[in-house]
């Protein structure tokens, strides 16, 4: 006989908590699952888990991240006390290029500033500890780690059987870079690699700054007088081709094996970081005390994806016509039934997440229309018209 449960979410990361929390709202029958030993590993333990604006001039993606930032610095604030430390943020422009760019925003950004030293300084910037709020989220919610999926089967009353163990009615992946559960290939999730680094320094920092890398606030001091304080960035590190070795990404922790990310590349990197952290503010008698690297999760058009998936296969089939490059309504498009996804967060998870999860809970439980900006539909639709170029 298999455990059943309503909602089954494969992922605990920053996503599947949120949503594991949203849902706890309407329902007690929920399971989240991950391959890891404990919630936030992967992307999220390897995340800075800094909160601040997107600069730009007026365009969708900036309204989302807006629309987000001011949500879930919120829902962070309510969440329990002192999970939110709300330090401000110094951004810092690059060059004079960036620079430039920076001053051409101004009339676009969207929360209070002022300037500080050479950047801008946003009093809305935060930081989280990204093991602690996931605890939060998840403290009332069934949880099953070291839990590998390993098959995947719907029944023929399209519930969702996982490992022939446990049933789904409703199966909703949150699973980031990994994407072997979904066959769909215009499901295309690109891993960018990001690596944090927490070091001991007798330099004090009391606010976050970001240019080239991001430099946190003091978070702890030490007995010998020490404090420390994280250093991040986002860099594209592996260009594997998933079809032949997609290791990286499959492991289980990357951070625990040395198969694609070694000593002298960490090594390398960490160093990297520390040179990009001395271009923000003095770095002084700096150790590095601990390391994380995680796969961040972005779509090819940077917007994430939540919802349902369109099933490919049944939309072709019943409407042939739109390998040729004909259109159709969203509504006539075939989803695929009781599945539904959050991914693409990449490298403003912490920021999108609270936000989307909710977004994707309100959509399940009382048909909230989602933005159409994050739905499946629009990379389907592209996809479908090279369908015939790519399948000869």
């Amino acid at each position: 006989m298999y455990k059943e449960y309503d909602y089954v979410i494969v992922g605990a990361g920053i996503a599947g908590c949120c949503v594991a929390y949203f849902l706890k709202q309407y329902s007690k029958s929920i399971l989240l699952l991950d391959k890891n030993k404990k919630s936030c590993l992967g992307a999220s333990g390897a995340a800075g888990a800094f909160l601040s604006p997107l600069l730009g001039k007026p365009n969708e993606f900036k309204d989302l991240v807006t629309t987000s930032l001011n949500f879930s610095t919120q829902f962070y604030k309510n969440l329990e006390e002192d999970v939110l430390n709300n330090c401000g943020v110094c951004r810092i422009p690059k060059n004079e290029e960036d620079k430039e760019k920076f001053e051409s925003y101004k009339p676009y950004i969207d929360f209070e500033y002022e300037e500080l030293n050479e950047g801008y300084f946003f009093k809305i910037g935060s930081q989280i500890t990204p093991n602690l709020v996931c605890k939060l989220l998840t403290k009332e919610c069934e949880k099953l780690m070291n839990y590998k999926v390993e098959d995947l089967q719907q029944d023929a009353k399209k519930s969702w059987i996982i490992n022939n163990e446990i049933k789904a009615k409703n199966l909703i992946l949150t699973t980031g870079a990994n994407t072997k559960l979904i066959e769909e290939k215009y499901f295309n999730i690109r891993a960018v690699w990001g690596q944090k680094i927490d070091i001991k320094t007798s330099t004090f920092n009391n606010i976050n700054y970001h240019k080239e890398c991001s430099v946190s606030l003091v978070t702890k001091t030490f007995d010998d007088g020490k404090y420390l304080l994280s250093l991040g960035a986002t860099h594209h590190r592996f260009n594997c081709d998933k079809e032949i070795c997609d290791y990286c990404i499959d492991s289980v922790n990357i951070n625990s094996c040395a198969k694609c990310y070694t000593n002298d590349i960490t090594s390398k990197d960490s160093q990297k970081l520390i040179n990009l952290g001395n271009d923000i503010i003095k770095l002084n008698d700096v150790e590095v005390v601990d390391i994380k690297i995680g796969a961040r999760a972005c779509s090819v058009d940077y917007f994430p994806m939540v919802g349902k998936l369109v099933d490919s296969k049944a939309t072709i089939e019943k409407y042939p016509h739109l390998v040729n490059g004909s259109f159709i309504t969203d509504d006539k498009l075939l989803m695929l039934e009781n599945l539904y996804i959050l991914n693409g967060v990449g490298g403003r998870g912490f920021v999108l997440s609270p936000y989307l999860a909710n977004e994707l809970v309100e959509s399940i439980i009382n048909n909230k229309k989602l933005d159409e900006n994050i739905i499946s539909n629009r990379l389907f639709k592209r996809w479908v018209k090279k369908y015939k170029l790519n399948n000869g």
